[in-house]
């Protein structure tokens, strides 16, 4: 058996592309906007993360400018040795004010920092208990630490209390870990129960804020911010590459912990730090973000808007318990159906995500829309018009959808 068999037998996504309905890798011809060219033509962007706007903001594109003068393209070290810039410095002090933690650490991407913070912090005699619809960061996070990883049933605060009845022997470190937006559905954690009963166990508690940070909160902080529990969460996780228009992740914890962290996390120490333009990009949107909390206001309200218009026009969308949160998934169930409303509503004007196993189970697949603090009222209702005629257009279809299977077809999506 040759070791590339695997990839001589993928064919997958070759038979999409000779389909025509291969949704991936569009080609991007202007910066992440509200409208942008893609493939060729206007887009209206139904599919981005950049939560508040911030990727095209003169302030922030000035300030990258004005990194890379300074320090140059990059840092050509890690940040143990050489690679620690001022500019590194001073954004992590600024996370920590902002997020009302002792001490901040910066990764050089989101998904790298669960990696470096869960494989550091969690060791072979403790436990880790994840909610099963967590990021996969975090469940690779979890297999890079050597501990016990336990999943509860997605939101299920009785499985929860029943995982950590069983690890709360006094014997092992105990650590609850979860998403605090979820990434595929935008659904809010239930944080204040999950509070409540890691004190009462004797748990410690990271949420992973990558999609939370500017989205919820009076003044954006995320998910502890919205249940007033900032004090009572141990490590806040979260990402530069969202609303922080950059690229990169971070750590936000006590002084011990994120002493602790980066003294030992191997993802940390033995990877090159971020770069100066994207240091400077993340710090000038924090800044931002502090001083115009409109903007999280303007997103939730946008949020509300969509979800009205999709209920409006019939189309199912996932109930995630609230309206502010701005990822809403459009319910298309099968991968074929799921490819041909993408490639139909992108044909039509507008960019959505298509979401395939193993991302979900295969029965589940989904549309993404995710929104812009900075989307126009006037483009919400061009979209809306483009959905409901394509949604229109595919429950009239007479020929039959062609056969496409994609990756599992059963099992843990996030496994």
């Amino acid at each position: 058996m040759d070791l590339f068999d695997k990839c001589r037998n993928y064919t997958t996504a070759r038979q999409a592309m000779e389909l025509g309905i291969y949704p991936f890798f569009h080609m991007l011809e202007t910066g992440q906007d509200t409208v942008v060219q893609m493939d060729g033509h206007r887009t209206i962007m139904l599919g981005s993360n950049n939560y508040l706007g911030l990727t095209a903001d003169p302030r922030v594109k000035a300030a990258a400018i004005e990194a890379v003068q300074v320090f140059g393209s990059g840092c050509s070290g890690s940040r143990f040795l050489n690679g620690t810039l001022s500019l590194h410095l001073k954004l992590e002090r600024e996370l920590a004010e902002f997020l009302h933690k002792e001490s901040a650490l910066i990764f050089s991407t989101g998904f790298q920092s669960n990696l470096g913070i869960l494989s550091a912090i969690a060791g072979r005699s403790d436990y880790i208990i994840s909610d099963s619809m967590n990021h996969a960061s975090i469940v690779d996070g979890c297999r890079l630490s050597f501990a016990r990883t336990l999943k509860y049933q997605h939101s299920d605060m009785e499985d929860l209390e029943r995982l950590l009845v069983r690890c709360s022997d006094g014997k092992h470190g105990i650590l609850v870990v979860t998403d605090g937006v979820f990434s595929m559905e935008g659904d809010i954690a239930n944080l204040p129960e999950i509070v409540r009963l890691a004190r009462k166990y004797g748990a410690r508690v990271m949420v992973d804020d990558a999609h939370a940070l500017g989205v919820l909160g009076e003044a954006g902080r995320g998910t502890a911010e919205y249940f007033g529990l900032e004090d009572e969460v141990d490590m806040i996780m979260g990402t530069f590459s969202k609303t922080l228009a950059s690229l990169g992740g971070y750590l936000a914890a006590s002084d011990e912990v994120v002493h602790f962290v980066k003294h030992v996390s191997r993802p940390f120490i033995f990877s090159a730090s971020v770069p100066p333009a994207q240091v400077a990009a993340a710090s000038e949107a924090l800044r931002i973000l502090g001083e115009e909390p409109w903007r999280v206001r303007r997103l939730n309200e946008i949020a509300g808007i969509m979800r009205a218009g999709f209920r409006k026009l019939g189309i199912r969308i996932h109930d995630s318990g609230n309206d502010i949160v701005p990822i809403i998934p459009v319910m298309t169930d099968d991968v074929v159906k799921t490819v041909v409303t993408a490639k139909m509503m992108l044909d039509a004007g507008v960019y959505v995500n298509p979401v395939l196993p193993p991302a979900v189970p295969e029965e589940s697949c989904l549309l993404r829309t995710s929104y812009t603090a900075t989307h126009r009222n006037e483009e919400l209702e061009e979209a809306l018009g483009i959905f409901g005629h394509v949604f229109e257009a595919m429950a009239n279809l007479r020929e039959p959808l062609p056969r496409l299977s994609w990756g599992r077809s059963s099992g843990d999506a996030r496994e």
